[in-house]
């Protein structure tokens, strides 16, 4: 077994709450390695970056937090951490600067808002996305939340589902706009309709990193949504029992299914659920992709969502703050966080717009950012991440403003991925233009560098990206991208 396996064969990672209390008493520098990996098991992270510091991960199933829980996020950082957060590809908010002694108490506060951190790292189910407009947009089939609330709360703090061979990343959505990159997902669960009934077809085997990305396969099972949690579940614990552990880089689904087929899977499914599935229904995806930034009429009357961008996820405390103000003054108390590392303040009534669109707040995260920010997202970088080969946050934004400087007209919103090394993170291979963070010799010296793709979609058509460009020295990035971006149709197709 490789060395994660015999960790969680040693003590399941949901018992390592206690050694937590210990260490909060003895220190940072009294854990054990083996009891570092587990920690991640109730999301706390040790980033090598920033020795004696954690990070902290909670879980915001589908994005959806009410303002009271947003305030505990804020009031945890400003208590124990430092003035930034980050809101992930996965719709979570990561708490930076946290000390060791601080994380109890850090527990404490997450719980008394109905939240938690657990199983959002390592081999776990990953917070389980949807589309952050769900039971709001127009654009859906149906409001599809309360199937990933069930299904999270299937496995959140079950022993069934804490010894998986790696990660897992679910996506449930109704939403026909192709939000949440469903095709990057170990399974994804996207509207469909069969004889006339809403409910889902089910994808399987997707992801990004290990090999690069993988667009998911179709099952042929279409599934109703009162049995989608518990098929969901069923289709986990197939990994869990027959997923390859002796290589950490070949333990995803992915490479289960091309060593069986999804036809294996099909049929294994079958017979732990004990009924014949139905096979795939119409698919009623469009074809385009939506961020759901900037404002959008909800199917309800009269009310509206308003998206706004934060660049590349990092907000300040005193912004979200803020954030979670607007939408208890002018919305319905609750915050929605996206894939695309922004968040949106929904049910605002459509004649209070002006007064909202007009708050100091807005033109620090747009509603209507230029296209060369709108398209931004990356991953955390070497601020904070061991894996990381470049920084890629703070180079992103300043990219991006360069380029709005260089053309300010005639260009749509370009998708920009940026990801600091292979694991994906960012997921750069589903952007119109993806950079895969590397190093290199230039000029006899080391240099950050990307890797180059374009063309990557999600959607029912989702395509890889292909790379066209190896070892760009970041230095040189504003003059390609440049180039790049005044061909965006061209890039867009790949």
């Amino acid at each position: 077994m490789n060395k994660i396996e015999t960790i969680k064969a040693e003590k399941d990672g949901l018992d390592v709450l206690e050694d937590i209390h210990r260490y909060a008493r003895t220190g940072w520098e009294s854990i054990t390695p083996d009891d570092a990996e587990r920690l991640k098991w109730h999301g706390v992270f040790l980033r090598k970056p920033t020795p004696g510091y954690f990070m902290m991960r909670v879980r915001l199933t589908n994005g959806i937090a009410s303002t009271d829980q947003v305030r505990a996020l804020t009031e945890a950082t400003r208590r124990f951490g430092r003035d930034i957060l980050d809101i992930t590809t996965r719709q979570q908010v990561e708490l930076r600067w946290i000390t060791i002694e601080a994380v109890p108490e850090v527990f404490e506060m997450l719980a008394s808002a109905g939240l938690c951190s657990l199983q959002t790292g390592m081999d776990n189910i990953r917070n389980v996305v949807g589309c952050p407009l769900a039971g709001l947009t127009p654009g859906e089939l149906f409001d599809a939340s309360a199937v990933a609330r069930e299904y999270t709360a299937l496995f959140v703090g079950n022993r069934e589902f804490t010894n998986l061979p790696r990660k897992f990343n679910v996506t449930i959505t109704g939403c026909r706009d192709n939000c949440t990159h469903a095709e990057s997902q170990d399974i994804a669960l996207v509207p469909a309709t069969a004889d006339g009934v809403a409910g889902f077809n089910v994808l399987v085997g997707g992801k990004m990193g290990s090999g690069g990305y993988r667009v998911a396969s179709d099952l042929d099972v279409f599934v109703e949504p009162d049995e989608a949690a518990a098929l969901c579940a069923a289709i986990t614990l197939i990994f869990r029992d027959f997923g390859l552990r002796e290589a950490r880089s070949k333990a995803r689904l992915a490479f289960l299914l091309e060593e069986r087929g999804e036809g294996w899977l099909r049929a294994t499914l079958e017979e732990r659920l004990g009924r014949t599935l139905a096979r795939a229904g119409r698919d009623e995806r469009s074809d385009g992709q939506a961020d759901h930034i900037g404002v959008q009429s909800q199917k309800q009357d009269g009310l509206s969502s308003v998206g706004l961008l934060v660049p590349v996820g990092r907000i300040k405390v005193g912004q979200l703050e803020e954030a979670a103000r607007l939408a208890d003054e002018y919305g319905s108390g609750e915050l929605r966080f996206t894939t695309a590392q922004s968040l949106i303040i929904p049910d605002v009534s459509t004649d209070r717009l002006p007064q909202l669109l007009a708050e100091p707040l807005l033109l620090e995260l747009s509603a209507a950012p230029s296209p060369f920010m709108r398209g931004v997202v990356a991953c955390t970088g070497t601020d904070f991440c061991k894996l990381a080969l470049i920084d890629t946050k703070t180079r992103a934004v300043a990219i991006a403003r360069q380029l709005e400087e260089r053309a300010r007209n005639g260009h749509e919103s370009v998708r920009v991925h940026w990801s600091g090394c292979p694991a994906g993170c960012g997921n750069h291979e589903v952007a119109d233009i993806g950079l895969e963070g590397k190093r290199i010799r230039h000029n006899g010296e080391v240099v950050e560098a990307v890797d180059i793709y374009v063309g990557g979609s999600s959607g029912p058509n989702g395509r890889k990206g292909r790379r066209v460009l190896e070892d760009v020295p970041c230095d040189d990035l504003v003059s390609v991208l440049e180039r790049l971006v005044k061909h965006g149709e061209a890039v867009a197709a790949g």
